[in-house]
Order: C-alpha cells, then sequence, then structure tokens
C-alpha cells in the first residue's frame, strides 16, 4: 500500500470512528439500562408489587420473548427503510415504553409493559451490529463492536449506583423511588432517538463529513470484501438456514446469553441474600465491581484478535473462564468470594462479547446479513429467558452449575470450527462448513 492510500486509510477510518462508535455506545448505554433496571428495582418493587422470586425470574426473561418474535422482521425492515430512521423509530418506542413501567400496578401490568419493551426494542442490537458492517472493514470490526459493547459493562457501573441513588434519594409527589427511576432513565432513550435522525448516515456514500476520496475508498474496501465473502458463504437465505454453522452459532450465544442475563438481573439480589444488612447503595457499589473488571478485558481481546487475525481461539479461552468462574462460585460462601469469582467469569463474558459479533459477521454475505445476524442474536436472545428463570426456579449453586455447563458446550462447539487463514493481502474466516 503506498503512501497516499495509507494516508487515506488512516484518516477515514478515524473519522468513521470518531463520529459513530461513541454515539452508538451512547445508545446503548441506554437501551442496556432500560433493560436490566428491573434488577435494581426489585430491591424494593418485589416487596410493593408481592412478586415472589419465581415469578420476578420470568419476569425478567419475558421481555426476551416479545423481542424475539420481533428481532427478525425487524432487521428486515431496517435494510429497507435505513438504518438511521429504523434505529430512531427502535429508540423513541422502547423510551416511551420504558417510562410505562413506572405506573404498574400489579404483576401482570409488569408482564405485559416487559413484553412490549421487548418488542419496542427488537432489532436494535442486530440492527448495529449490521450497521457496522456498512462501515468498517473485517480488520477494523472486533475493535468497533467491543467498544460498541463496552456499552455492557460500563451501564453496569453507571447503571447500578445511579439507580440504587434515584431509588433512594427521589420520591416527589409521593411517588415511589423504583417509580421514578424507570421515568428518569427512560427519558434518555426518546432524546437520543430524535437525534439520530439527524446524525447518523446510512452508508458512507451518504456521509458529507467524508471527502469525495474518502467515501470512494472505503466503499471499496467494503466491497472487496463483499466480494471474498461471497465466495465462501452461502449467498441465499436458504442455504444459509441449512448450513450448520448459523444454528452453531446460535447455541454459542445462547450460552453466553444466559450467564450475562443471569448476573445482569439477579447479582443485586445475589449480593443483599449473602451479605446482610447492607443498603440499596452499598449493594449498588459492590454490583459494578465485576463490570469494571470486565471492561478491560473486552478491549484487550478485541485489540488482540484484531492483530492476530484470529477469533476462535479468544472465544474458546473466554468461554473457560466462565466455566470456571460459574462453577466456583457454586462451591463457596460469602459476598467477597462470589463476587470474585463472578469477577472472574465476567472476564471471559465481556472478552467473549467483544470478538463474537465480528466472528459472525464473517459467516454471512451481504445479502444474508441481515437475516443472519438476527437469527444468531434471536436465538441467542432466548438466554436472556432461561438465564434468569434458572436462578429463579433453581437455587442459586445449581442454576450457576448448570449455566457453566452450558458454557463448556458452547467452547465444544467452537472448536468444530477452523481457525482463521490468510490469502494474498485479505483475510478469510474458513471453518468447518466455509464460514
Amino acid at each position: 500500500m503506498n503512501s497516499i492510500n495509507q494516508s487515506i486509510e488512516k484518516t477515514t477510518v478515524k473519522k468513521i470512528m470518531l463520529r459513530i462508535l461513541p454515539f452508538i455506545f451512547i445508545c446503548y448505554v441506554v437501551a442496556y439500562l432500560d433493560r436490566i433496571n428491573l434488577g435494581f428495582a426489585a430491591l424494593e418493587m418485589n416487596a410493593d408489587l408481592a412478586i415472589s422470586a419465581e415469578v420476578f425470574g420470568l419476569l425478567s426473561g419475558i421481555f426476551f420473548i416479545g423481542y424475539i418474535i420481533f428481532e427478525i422482521p425487524s432487521n428486515m425492515i431496517m435494510q429497507k427503510v435505513g438504518a438511521k430512521f429504523w434505529i430512531a423509530r427502535i429508540m423513541i418506542t422502547w423510551g416511551i415504553i420504558s417510562l410505562f413501567t413506572a405506573f404498574v400496578q400489579s404483576a401482570t401490568h409488569l408482564y405485559i409493559v416487559r413484553f412490549l419493551l421487548g418488542v419496542a426494542e427488537a432489532g436494535f442490537f442486530p440492527g448495529i451490529v449490521l450497521y457496522l458492517t456498512y462501515w468498517f472493514r473485517s480488520k477494523e470490526r472486533a475493535r468497533a463492536s467491543a467498544a460498541f459493547m463496552l456499552a455492557m459493562p460500563v451501564c453496569a457501573i453507571i447503571g447500578a449506583p445511579l439507580s440504587v441513588w434515584i431509588m433512594d434519594n427521589i420520591n416527589w409527589a409521593g411517588i415511589a423511588g423504583w417509580r421514578w427511576m424507570f421515568i428518569l432513565e427512560g427519558l434518555p432513550a426518546i432524546i437520543l432517538g430524535i437525534i439520530t435522525i439527524f446524525y447518523l448516515e446510512n452508508r458512507p456514500k451518504n456521509a458529507k463529513w467524508l471527502t469525495e476520496e474518502e467515501r470512494n475508498w472505503i466503499e471499496n474496501e467494503l466491497e472487496v470484501e463483499r466480494t471474498e465473502s461471497r465466495t465462501v458463504n452461502k449467498t441465499s437465505k436458504l442455504a444459509m438456514f441449512k448450513d450448520s454453522k448459523i444454528w452453531k452459532l446460535s447455541f454459542i450465544y445462547f450460552a453466553v446469553y444466559c450467564a450475562n442475563y443471569a448476573l445482569a438481573f439477579w447479582l443485586p439480589s445475589i449480593i443483599k441474600s449473602l451479605s446482610g444488612g447492607l443498603s440499596n447503595t452499598d449493594i449498588g457499589w459492590l454490583s459494578i465491581i465485576p463490570s469494571l473488571i470486565g471492561i478491560p478485558s473486552m478491549l484487550i481481546w478485541a485489540w488482540s484478535s484484531d492483530k492476530h487475525n484470529e477469533h476462535r481461539n479468544h472465544l474458546i479461552v473466554a468461554c473457560l473462564l466462565v466455566t470456571f468462574g460459574f462453577t466456583l462460585s457454586g462451591f463457596v460462601e460469602g459476598a467477597g468470594l462470589t463476587i470474585l469469582l463472578i469477577s472472574i467469569a465476567a472476564i471471559g463474558l465481556n472478552g467473549f462479547i467483544g470478538v463474537f459479533f465480528s466472528y459472525v459477521t464473517m459467516a454471512f454475505t451481504e445479502s444474508t446479513a441481515p437475516v443472519g445476524i438476527a437469527t444468531v442474536n434471536t436465538l441467542g436472545s432466548l438466554g436472556g429467558f432461561v438465564g434468569p428463570a434458572l436462578l429463579g426456579v433453581l437455587s442459586f449453586t445449581n442454576g450457576m452449575y448448570l449455566i457453566a455447563f452450558l458454557i463448556l458446550l458452547a467452547s465444544v462447539l467452537l472448536l468444530t470450527f477452523k481457525q482463521r487463514i490468510a490469502t494474498n493481502n485479505h483475510t478469510v474466516e474458513l471453518q468447518q462448513n466455509s464460514i
């Protein structure tokens, strides 16, 4: 590559990263907070609404039923109407429904609202993953995905103390703090949704903040990768669904989703049961420890994956760390050791998430990506229902053992994929089924 092309590459990639990644990161922080703040509300809400542990486990997961039903159609619509308008629609509607959560009066109301929240948010995550393929080459995609998904641990760090602070300190107009939490944390989604319409562009060719030379360069680079992808991946949706790799990837993500959302919804309650006597604020601060530890791992895993052009082994190591942390946490007693082991699992979970969707995008062509990515995320999202429900129905110990076993199975499945190999100046991901 000559010096002129190197200069164009450097400036174009930098511009795209600075323009897109911070904004979608903030959007996902808000999305993830509106999704998991039910776990913090449970510290007071469960008593107010007479919600049992079993019912709360189902309430935590029912969000994903609506999410799953509408996710694939949502991604298909986004490809037709354009990313920015559809992402804006998703954010505005989920913000409104999050506000409605503040006014529920029973578990039945909560079932309905949580289901509708899943319907409203369906397509946001896979839509953003698809959107990143419009702007980033495979060699930058792990870092781009990690920057976006960094919102998950950052949200836990910000959201835990923020949520419990609102609950403990805001009781305006005689309304309970947990209700104000849903109101105040739902409003940013509506505001950001409106901003999205004016801030994002659908494709590089529409970006006025890039020069014509930069627009042409990135579009040409992406087209080269799309051409390569068509030579190793299925180009029809029917052939894609007959290929075993989409089902393997879905199960792998399902296992990780079980682990991630079991912790997201139950960690505050687990800490409360093991420690005793702590205030909501104390529990909130302790809940952020695994996320604080997980943030560097997400960045390191993504950086290493991009640097070495390798995904599979990074994902396997991450799965083994999660298995280790979850298994041993079932043997120990006391909040301190439990948080330590969950933090080890968080290193694996965050490292995995930062690399996985970069890996997934290489399994599909441009024509199959909207449905393929959404399918993997949709089937994986079942774990968002199963994981919290397992800890509600089973004991904490047995639930952690079962989830650890699922993660171990995921690592075994990853072994059935071959590693990345290089061809000429471009890299192609070749797996057992031509991924």
